[in-house]
């Protein structure tokens, strides 16, 4: 595995038991972080040198790597590389349900019913360079359709690339002529009220006035291009804090999330944006389904808002109540009977 969490660079593997003990197979767990291949070869070669003198069986080495993405061309890729097999299992799930619980016991979150959001959306952004180019593409389409009224965050240096957010947005100048001078027209950073350097929230619940205010949460995935279904804790936030949300994921997120139990809001807005193969569009058509729902007005989106709240308190309880934990269960104990089973 990879240790400490959150890191996954060769140097990061670690492994556990007696040098002396001769095993005969191996099971790679890279089940925090998304592959990324130009990134993370390296450290997939490491395993497979670490685990170089292990016994035969069938004329094959025995090895697996244990991932939180399913349907991944990645996964796909390292398994035919390296002769592996691939193990599932929604580690964020699990993540989430140990770092938002307790939120349901206390009096942070405003009830449902008792919010009028002024704002159409809460939009907070991080982590903007590197593999995450998604969330300027986003940025840039708010930015350029005036919906910058909204309870929005945006770093001017990347905080984990130490990368000026104008440098970040070089490789998008050929998809958008212009990403240049809409983002030189924004005062930048753009941080949360009480906030300065965007520090990171990824494992508690915050900003609870910003997402009473808003009625939705527009949620920057980790990742949001090629075929993959990866979501993490930022997909739980707006459902432990009870709120609609727009997903900014790869193709078919919302019907990765809805295959655990909880459901979206396809009834109260346009979602056919999660259809999109294009990264490029569907990024594009999240936009648009922002920009409708920013024209309706105050009136008309908290009307919308009120009639979501059966499918967000749904999920609040799915979340809180067990429903989804027993998902995860039943998921979990498949995937190591079918460790199990090959052995």
């Amino acid at each position: 595995m990879c240790d400490p969490f959150g890191r996954s660079d060769p140097d990061s593997v670690i492994g556990y038991g007696d040098e002396n003990v001769h095993e005969h197979n191996y099971i790679f767990f890279f089940d925090q972080e998304p592959i990324h291949l130009n990134y993370h070869m390296a450290t997939f070669e490491k395993v497979r040198a670490n685990n170089g003198d292990l016994h035969w069986k069938n004329d094959q080495k025995i090895g697996a790597i244990c991932t939180s993405e399913r349907d991944s061309d990645n996964v796909d890729a390292l398994c035919a590389r390296f002769g592996w097999k691939s193990h599932y299992y929604f580690f964020h799930g699990w993540a989430a349900l140990d770092w938002y619980r307790g939120y349901d016991k206390t009096f942070l979150i405003q009830p449902i019913d008792q919010r009028r959001p002024t704002k159409t959306f809460i939009a907070p952004n991080r982590i903007i360079a590197g593999e995450r180019q998604h969330r300027l593409e986003m940025l840039y389409w708010i930015f350029r359709l005036g919906m910058t009224d909204n309870h929005i965050s945006c770093p001017e240096t990347c905080p984990a690339e130490n990368i000026s957010i104008h440098d970040a947005i070089a490789p998008l100048k050929s998809k958008y002529p212009d990403i240049e001078q809409v983002f030189a027209a924004q005062q930048l950073p753009i941080n949360f009220a009480g906030e300065t350097d965007h520090p990171m929230h990824s494992c508690w619940l915050s900003l609870f006035d910003q997402c009473a205010d808003s009625m939705l949460y527009l949620v920057t995935e980790t990742v949001a291009t090629g075929r993959r279904h990866h979501i993490t804790e930022k997909t739980f936030k707006p459902i432990a804090m009870g709120m609609p949300f727009v997903l900014v994921g790869t193709r078919g997120s919302l019907k990765y999330l809805r295959s655990y139990g909880f459901k979206t809001f396809g009834s109260f807005w346009d979602e056919s944006y999660d259809d999109i193969e294009d990264d490029t569009k569907r990024i594009e058509a999240v936009a648009r389904t922002l920009k409708q729902l920013e024209e309706l007005g105050p009136e008309y989106r908290n009307a919308i808002f009120h009639s979501a709240s059966d499918v967000v308190k749904h999920n609040w309880n799915h979340f809180y109540n067990g429903g989804f934990e027993e998902i995860l269960w039943a998921e979990l104990k498949a995937m190591l009977n079918d460790i199990e089973s090959n052995s």
